[in-house]
């Protein structure tokens, strides 16, 4: 069961990700305009993503240490 939770915990950060890489990249599009919210979702990005990667990574020993 803990493996399913961690697939679940990966799959919903997985599309929390997605949408902060597509925030990022519609910020960018509209630069000048909105400059000052750079640092805050590019933060929110890095923050969702390094969350994915350890998600991730929690899977796959979970993964490995049930096999």
């Amino acid at each position: 069961m803990e493996i399913e939770e961690l697939r679940k915990n990966v799959k919903r950060l997985s599309m929390r990700a997605t949408d902060a890489k597509m925030n990022l990249h519609d910020l960018s599009e509209e630069l000048p305009t909105d400059w000052q919210k750079i640092p805050e979702v590019a933060e929110a990005t890095y923050d969702v993503f390094r969350q994915l990667a350890e998600a991730r990574k929690a899977l796959r020993q979970a993964e490995k240490a049930s096999a």
